[in-house]
């Protein structure tokens, strides 16, 4: 028997993927790898994160934007998985109409996952404040994914 390769999505298939999923992990470039979990949204077109205005993350990104993000789905016993891996840059959003509907798009996806209110904690809120702070308050930064070189969608099979 030869080696068994683990299939590739197609386009249709990792865009389906990304656009169902919200919680992806990005390794950014510093003296070591450094690799932290961020909620994310897509439009269709690119994909969107928000971040606190501090932290490591932020230093990280000011000396180099090119990262790599993963997003993964698997179920508990392995016997389903799916992982999209993207490498490309990370930019800061700064249109403000796009910053407010991209904003607006995270408060829909915590209120449509019914995720826990402790989440607005990693975007620089408290648990209290309501969803509409997220896009009323400038607490957040709102990044970009841009200049994507690479995408390697593989899957379990069917």
């Amino acid at each position: 028997m030869g080696i068994v390769k683990i299939p590739l999505m197609s386009r249709e298939e990792y865009d389906e993927f990304i656009m169902d999923n919200f919680m992806s992990r990005i390794a950014f470039n510093g003296d070591y790898p450094y690799i932290a979990p961020f909620l994310y949204v897509f439009d269709g077109e690119h994909i969107y994160f928000l971040s606190t205005r501090y932290g490591r993350k932020i230093e990280l990104l000011k000396k180099n934007p090119y990262v790599a993000v993963e997003i993964e789905h698997y179920d508990e016993d392995l016997s389903d998985y799916r992982f999209v891996t993207l490498q490309g840059q990370i930019v800061e959003e700064k249109d403000p109409s796009t910053k407010k509907r991209v904003k607006g798009m995270f408060a829909d996806l915590i209120e449509k996952h019914g995720l826990s209110r402790n989440i607005l904690k990693a975007l620089g809120h408290s648990p209290e404040d309501p969803l509409t702070c997220l896009v009323e308050m400038d607490r957040s930064y709102v990044w970009k994914l841009v200049d994507v070189v690479d995408i390697v969608g593989i899957k379990s099979g069917e």
